[in-house]
């Protein structure tokens, strides 16, 4: 094997190595700096209305066509088995289990965590983080530690909005598109979903918000050359992002499923 290739290879598992490590430290101080004082309460409201009330309209109207499109496909193969009633069991657990969460937490990363890496690298490299340094301020609890919480808060609420309007839009289809029995439907529903679904989603979404804001955090915080370093940590963060979430998914329904949760 080639010198350059296995030198290229050591450059980028040194340099993942490094950024999982710096995520974890910041992570930690971010959780424990939000027991210290002052308690900067107004900025943890801004920051949930930024992060969740803002990103609400585009994260229901996302849910209900998906919920409309799971509706829609399922059919088409129930219809086959005189099972159409079983859509919207089909439907709630699929939203509530998966793509409430992982649609929910995306869109938020696209939304809501570049916005956070810009404006942290744009305050990084006008050295603004200096100057609250120099004020004896924290500037991993002033910027940091209030988008960590808040965005946990806001991704697991979204997903919550996020499952029932897509089960909404599961039934639209059903019942006024495809004529399905709406009691039957109902029914169904309530005898194939349950509420660990719901929870299983609920704690997906929280750990997909705890990823989003502490690595768009990280690569705000990170910035280093002007501008263009601006634009490289926001694109860098909203990828990183993304694959976490991936990720992390995977693990966490391998974990649930292993110890049948």
């Amino acid at each position: 094997m080639p010198v350059g290739l296995l030198e290229t290879i050591g450059r980028k598992v040194i340099n993942f190595l490094e950024f999982w490590g710096k995520w974890f430290l910041i992570s930690l101080r971010a959780l424990i700096l939000a027991f210290k004082r002052p308690f900067r309460f107004k900025h943890y409201i801004f920051h949930l209305a930024n992060v969740g009330a803002d990103s609400l309209p585009v994260i229901a109207v996302t849910s209900f066509f998906t919920g409309g499109v799971i509706a829609l496909e399922t059919y088409v193969a129930f219809h086959r088995f005189n099972a159409e009633y079983m859509i919207g069991g089909v439907v709630a657990i699929s939203m509530a289990r998966e793509l409430a969460p992982v649609l929910s937490a995306l869109l938020v990363t696209a939304r809501a965590g570049s916005a956070m890496a810009a404006e942290i690298g744009t305050m990084k490299v006008t050295e603004q983080i200096d100057a609250l340094e120099m004020m004896a301020v924290n500037p991993v609890k002033y910027l940091i530690t209030p988008r960590v919480y808040t965005t946990v808060v806001a991704v697991t609420l979204l997903t919550l909005i996020s499952d029932i309007v897509g089960y909404i839009g599961g039934y639209v289809v059903s019942v006024y598109l495809f004529d399905v029995n709406k009691t039957l439907y109902m029914r169904y529903t309530e005898t194939l979903a349950e509420m660990d679904d719901v929870y299983h989603g609920l704690i997906k979404a929280a750990v997909f918000g705890f990823l989003v804001a502490t690595i768009s955090c990280l690569y705000g915080y990170s910035t280093k050359g002007g501008a263009k370093g601006v634009g490289e940590s926001t694109t860098k963060a909203v990828v990183t992002s993304s694959i976490a979430i991936l990720v992390s998914d995977y693990l966490i329904t391998y974990v649930m499923r292993l110890f049948d949760l």
